[in-house]
Parts: C-alpha cells; sequence; structure tokens
C-alpha cells in the first residue's frame, strides 16, 4: 500500500483507487495523456525499473500499447525494501517518465535505482 500511495502522491491514477496486496495497475492518462503503457515500460526498464504495459478498464488503446502499466512489489520486498523505499521508488518512476525525452534523466534514474538495489542486498555476503 505504501507504493500505492506513493505513486498517487506523484499524480499517478490507481485503478481500483489503490491495492490489497502486492500488485498495482496504474493508469498512466492522468499523469501524461500523451504516454502510453508500452513507452512507460521502455523508458523505466532503460532506467532499471521492471513492470510490464497493462490494459486498464476500458482502455482506448490496442493491448499491444496500453495506457495502463502493472507494478508488482515482492522483488523489492524481499530486499527489505519498506514505506520510505516505495517512496524513493515512486518518486524515481515520476522522475523517469517525466523525464523520458532527456537520456541524462533515465541515466540518472537507472544509476539511483541500482544505488537502492545495492543498499538492499538480500544477501550481502555473496560474491558476484
Amino acid at each position: 500500500r505504501a507504493l500505492a500511495e506513493a505513486l498517487a502522491a506523484q499524480g499517478f491514477r490507481l485503478v481500483s483507487g489503490g491495492t490489497d496486496n502486492h500488485l498495482l495497475l496504474v493508469d498512466l492518462r492522468g499523469f501524461d495523456a500523451e504516454l502510453t503503457g508500452k513507452e512507460a515500460q521502455a523508458v523505466l526498464d532503460e532506467a532499471g525499473i521492471s513492470l510490464n504495459k497493462n490494459t486498464i478498464p476500458d482502455d482506448p488503446r490496442s493491448p499491444f500499447v496500453t495506457s495502463g502499466v502493472r507494478i508488482g512489489t515482492p522483488a523489492v520486498t524481499t530486499q527489505g525494501m519498506g514505506t520510505a523505499e516505495m517512496a524513493e521508488i515512486a518518486a524515481l518512476i515520476a522522475r523517469a517518465l517525466r523525464g523520458r525525452a532527456d537520456e541524462g534523466v533515465v541515466a540518472a534514474v537507472r544509476e539511483e535505482a541500482a544505488a537502492l538495489s545495492r543498499r538492499h542486498a538480500p544477501y550481502p555476503d555473496l560474491a558476484h
């Protein structure tokens, strides 16, 4: 729920108004009417943040483009991330999508996302 609240604070609309589990369905149209789920997925993949494009109820776009994204939290909660980190993740998502036309913004978000992940390594003593 912390990520849902943090995304809403960043201007995203959650389908059904929130979530009761580890999955979030986000309608991107209120955040940026021109942004598609397909583009959001590609930009955030470049930024080191994984999610899926997803259709939303009554989606005017095709299932190959979509107006929404689906976000799951199991990977980050398994790493021990909590409420503070969910706010940070939401801010990174918003920043990457707002600055998607600027490769420097996306690269900076990628570095910050990687640093966040390193701070919460699930097996810190495991050698790579």
